[in-house]
């Protein structure tokens, strides 16, 4: 039995812990070889010590993607790796600065830098080589403050739905090529993120339990997400499953942006 992403070849970004790890793991159970990029290189390198005792197919590709010369490089040195790419999953992010008045300038460039212009550089390098492989597919990481605005992360949210745009443009933008082009929007997922995001300077502060309980009552389902059940929506996205789906964003938020 062949594998949902048998002989892909495929460059995941943030890759080292959470959703990114959860997608690494699968997608080299499911056939693919992938290259994997983090800045923590430790992490990263005992990532693919894993899937490659376990059969898979991984390089690790470390560096600082806050740079965007090594944003791009990061997909040339996947193709080279693995002979050509045939899809990127864009998964790096950062929570950003939590204020608005009195908000450090140093922490609002480094969420641009990590949301948004690293990860366009990084596809802008990668489209050529997925046009060499006749299409090939890229995704995505925004969230769902990339679909309804967000109380205590609002750069953040503005940095994702500025992804969310950009996924839509480019789909239209490449689709004559064969590349299918889509968007992840995870709610509250059980990752070293997730704290975060509850607990900012300017507002009250909470334990982390306390920070999930609060996500519990406002998703629908009652619980956060693990990060598994993020990679299997990326899976499906990456897949030649979704061959006729791009320009889409999929929620993976328990019925957050339901309502």
């Amino acid at each position: 039995m062949t594998g949902r992403l048998q002989n892909k070849r495929g460059l995941i970004t943030a890759a080292a812990s959470g959703m990114g790890r959860a997608g690494a793991e699968m997608f080299a159970a499911q056939g693919a070889s992938v290259a994997l990029a983090d800045h923590n290189t430790q992490e990263l390198e005992k990532l693919v010590a894993h899937i490659q005792n376990n059969g898979g197919k991984a390089v690790a590709l470390p560096g600082d993607l806050s740079v965007v010369e090594r944003a791009k490089t990061i997909a040339d040195d996947a193709a080279s790796h693995l002979g050509g790419l045939d899809f990127v999953w864009n998964h790096l992010g950062h929570p950003g600065p939590g204020r608005v008045e009195g908000m450090d300038q140093e922490d609002f460039n480094l969420a641009v830098d990590l949301n948004m212009r690293s990860v366009f550089a990084t596809t802008e390098a990668a489209l050529r080589y997925l046009r060499q492989s006749s299409g090939g597919s890229i995704l995505y990481t925004a969230s769902t403050g990339g679909l309804v605005g967000s109380r205590y992360s609002p750069i953040y949210s503005a940095m994702k739905h500025a992804v969310v745009g950009y996924m839509k443009s480019l789909a239209l933008r490449v689709a004559a090529d064969g590349i299918r082009v889509n968007a992840l929007c995870p709610g509250p997922i059980e990752t070293p993120m997730f704290g975060v995001f509850g607990s900012r300077p300017d507002q009250p502060q909470r334990s982390l339990d306390e920070v999930r309980q609060a996500a519990e009552r406002i998703v629908p389902l009652g619980r956060i997400g693990q990060p598994e059940e993020v990679a299997h929506a990326a899976l499906f996205l990456l897949s030649d499953e979704a061959s006729f789906i791009t320009g889409a964003t999929l929620a993976v938020d328990g019925g957050f942006t339901a309502g």
